[in-house]
């Protein structure tokens, strides 16, 4: 018998879910997250699950792990010390930058830089000069850049950057330099712009390569000492992966290789997790959204697939690495509700009371009033319920802390309480809308899946606002991040530029490249022991109009290429064109990079069997309490989830309780449960919203 586990770290919780591959039985644990050390939360909730579920540590076989070490390495500037190597003549192309400034008309007034992860000092120039072609203008002088990676090394590196000139065309330089380096500092990492991103624009490629570096020692040393720990306590050959911020799995080795596929590591793994669920519910368009302690992510589900992004931002850096196309707001269970003496307006977040102190619920020392605490005051979170399974809640001071606002603003401590609740809303809200609305989507062609520790407290009203229905609760929705870790399958991807215009191409040029890229991936894959005979490969291209910046992805199969040729990429750019920008042009298309991706089969996993029950919902009746909603006092039913069965219907007001996460199912609507487990919240009455 044999058992995946999959394990996302937060920054309030660790959440660990082991799955039967044989049954497909799930048992979930979440423990305090250790923002120190984190992988000393994940050894923690290993240990728990394995304790709590009888499961022997021996029978799990793949760890799969959604990460923040490389996020939080650029958030907080501790990464390494970068070296970076240049062509001559361009040492400051990092300080040059592109002319963006965030903010209003005058954000330049207030905007400050953040120190560049590869400073002035540390960057030399090599002399070589490769030209667009790839043809080599001026050869390489091997001594000079030798003397020039010394002195790096004496002053103290502790990674390298090679970004040169056109290397996406010919990387011949930029190996060679690293095969240099290897001999003058075989202890420190190299990462070359040709293997990490060769891909036109220089900046972009540079930030990129550099940000691989900054992260790289931090990455490789938490995944090393990881997979020691996990093969001392599980079984030696326990196989981990990491997920990339694509949504797809990498082997350790490999995610330690390019870290700065890692960024988003954390959100994807609930959109795969929602992706799971959702499309075996029969629903494959979905806007997700996952509140946890400190912020909610938010994406847009098409087809049982995410949409992705070229482009991955942390903080002040962005960088040229794909990503699940999620959105973040500042608002979350710990976010603190405050009223400026000045304004006397009610504000909730950004800032948040984090894992420690936590909110003033918890009973941890927090006495800042946060959204969890609202939910507290308002009856969302009964005050005899268990955060985790063992986390008592402190009722009495979640009302001392949120007194603080209902006193400056001379409100009734439960008016106090929903007015920080429906802030909090509203930025969740707003965040929808910009992966929605202003992408072109109508968000009531949509349902609405809401998970994370706190994202079912607020599914039914953020349906309200969005008019999007159902609104989905998936099981376990606390530790769902860790449902889409364990659930999601390997992939790598390999791209190239080619700046032509289609008029100038022709079907079997851009076929032959991409099935040189194929190659690549496939060879990729193989080395993880995945068989090319198993793998699904799909091609990419970004196009453009002749002569704009902008680029949109178009996601093409082998053989409809093969088939069809370009008129598919330009039917399928146009299309999106209009979608986004209701026009499009009769202009020359312009081609700018083609990518090749490789997956590995889905997991052999097999589906939970739910029973229909005979039974009316009133077995899984476990108590009443009090609520408070729109002004008014309620009576809510509590539920145990655990005893509810496809076909159990919920009517509101309602509060379903589980280990990870608690359900809110306001007056006036009802969940039902479908055949996979999901709760699907909906008005009760036909046209209420």
């Amino acid at each position: 018998m044999s058992f995946r586990l999959g394990v996302d770290v937060g920054g309030t919780f660790t959440d660990l879910l082991l799955i039967n591959d044989a049954t497909g039985e799930a048992f979930t644990c979440k423990v305090p997250s250790t923002p120190s050390d984190s992988s000393q939360g994940v050894l923690n909730g290993i240990e728990q699950i394995c304790r709590t579920s009888g499961v022997k540590p021996q029978d799990i076989t793949s760890v799969m792990h959604g990460t923040t070490v490389a996020t939080n390495a650029i958030l907080t500037q501790k990464g390494a010390r970068v070296g970076l190597v240049t062509t001559q003549g361009y040492r400051q192309v990092l300080h040059i930058a592109r002319s963006y400034v965030p903010g209003g008309i005058g954000g330049w007034v207030i905007f400050n830089k953040q120190p560049l992860l590869a400073s002035l000092e540390d960057t030399v120039e090599a002399h070589e000069r490769i030209g667009a072609k790839g043809d080599v203008v001026t050869p390489l002088d091997d001594n000079d850049i030798r003397g020039k990676l010394q002195a790096l090394k004496e002053a103290g590196v502790e990674a390298v950057t090679v970004c040169l000139i056109n290397a996406y065309a010919n990387g011949e330089h930029e190996r060679r330099i690293g095969e240099i380096a290897a001999e003058v500092m075989p202890d420190i990492p190299v990462s070359l712009s040709s293997r990490v991103v060769p891909e036109m624009q220089e900046y972009e490629r540079t930030e990129t390569t550099v940000v691989n570096s900054f992260v790289h020692p931090e990455v490789s040393s938490y995944l090393s000492h990881l997979e020691k720990e996990i093969a001392h306590r599980l079984a030696d050959d326990v196989h981990l992966s990491i997920l990339r911020s694509d949504g797809g799995l990498a082997a350790s080795e490999a995610a330690a290789a390019t870290p700065v596929n890692l960024l988003l590591s954390g959100p994807a793994g609930g959109v795969a997790g929602a992706i799971w669920f959702c499309s075996r519910g029969g629903f494959d368009r979905v806007l997700t959204f996952d509140v946890g302690g400190t912020s909610t992510d938010v994406a847009l589900i098409e087809n049982s697939s995410a949409r992705l992004r070229r482009e991955t931002q942390v903080g002040d850096v962005a960088v040229r690495a794909p990503s699940v196309d999620v959105r973040t707001v500042g608002a979350g269970g710990g976010s603190i509700a405050f009223v400026p003496e000045l304004t006397k307006a009610l504000r909730v977040g950004p800032d948040s009371a984090g894992a420690t102190p936590g909110p003033a619920a918890y009973g941890q020392g927090g006495e800042a009033p946060t959204v969890t605490d609202a939910d507290v005051v308002l009856g969302y979170l009964p005050a005899d319920q268990k955060l985790g399974g063992n986390m008592a809640l402190r009722k009495d001071l979640a009302e001392k802390a949120v007194q603080t606002v209902a006193d400056a603003m001379d409100l009734s401590i439960k008016d106090a309480a929903e007015g920080i609740v429906r802030i909090a809303n509203e930025h969740m809200f707003g965040a929808l809308r910009l992966i929605s609305v202003e992408q072109g989507y109508d968000p009531r062609d949509f349902a609405l899946c809401g998970f994370g520790g706190a994202g079912p407290l607020h599914a039914n009203a953020l349906g309200i606002l969005m008019d999007a229905w159902p609104v989905i609760i998936p099981p376990s929705p606390g530790v769902l991040c860790a449902y889409g870790d364990a659930t999601t399958r390997v992939k790598d991807e390999a791209s190239r530029s080619l700046v032509r215009g289609f008029s100038g191409l022709t079907k079997d040029d851009v076929v032959a490249t991409l099935d040189q890229l194929t190659q690549q991936v496939n060879d990729s894959l193989a080395d993880q022991d995945i068989p090319r005979d198993q793998q699904v490969v799909t091609w990419e291209a970004d196009v453009r109009y002749q002569g704009q910046a902008l680029l949109l992805t178009q996601v093409v199969e082998p053989e409809t290429l093969r088939s069809e040729g370009l008129d598919v990429l330009r039917r399928a750019f146009d299309a999106e064109h209009l979608q986004l920008f209701s026009f499009s042009l009769d202009e020359e298309h312009e081609l700018v990079n083609l990518r090749a991706t490789a997956r590995a089969p889905r997991p052999n996993i097999r589906e939970r069997q739910w029973a229909v029950s005979e039974t009316s919902s009133d077995v899984a009746i476990v108590g009443e309490s009090p609520i408070y909603y729109e002004g008014r006092d309620y009576n809510a039913t509590l539920y145990d989830r655990d005893h509810l069965s496809p076909g159990h219907v919920v009517e509101g007001p309602a509060i379903v309780m589980e280990m990870d996460s608690t359900t809110v199912i306001l007056p006036g609507y009802h969940a039902t449960v479908d055949r996979v487990g999901n709760l699907l919240i909906e008005p009760a009455s036909p046209g209420k919203e």
